[in-house]
């Protein structure tokens, strides 16, 4: 995943980054059928963050990221829209009881690179994609100079 990863955003003008697969994964795997046991223990080494191998490689992409998080949350994203060099990132709330995991809705705030910060209400996950395409696109039309001109149109 990694190496088509970097691979594609190379020849890539937008790149939207869902959540990580795995921040971790097991240390050692097995060839063969792991028999049960009462207890087994699994050790586990971080993967690669290739959302923030992106960022430390774009040119004049763009480059959005999502940020899950249940704490600190306006911290912990602009944190994470700094290490990873990204353009916007996409906050997901878990603290609306229908946001998240197990609904069709969500509550997002999207912060740009300048730290600007949209709080949407709670909208299904279809609107949510809709509007951070657009947004997407409008970061995108501002970088290569057309956004004034799409927008007077």
């Amino acid at each position: 995943m990694y190496d088509l990863s970097i691979e594609k955003f190379k020849k890539s003008d937008i790149v939207i980054f869902a959540a990580a697969v795995s921040d971790y994964r097991p240390k050692t795997t097995s060839k063969f059928k792991i028999k049960k046991k009462k207890e087994y223990n699994i050790s586990l080494e971080k993967t690669i963050d290739i959302l923030k191998k992106l960022g430390s490689i774009k040119k004049k992409q763009i480059l959005f990221g999502f940020a899950l998080e249940t704490d600190n949350e306006i911290q912990n994203a602009e944190k994470k829209l700094k290490q990873k060099k990204l353009d916007a990132i996409i906050l997901n709330s878990l603290n609306d009881k229908k946001s998240g995991f197990h609904f069709d809705t969500n509550k997002v705030t999207i912060i740009d690179c300048n730290l600007n910060k949209i709080e949407y209400p709670l909208m299904s996950k279809k609107e949510v994609a809709k509007i951070i395409v657009e947004k997407a696109k409008d970061v995108f039309f501002q970088r290569i100079g057309l956004g004034e001109k799409i927008i007077k149109q």
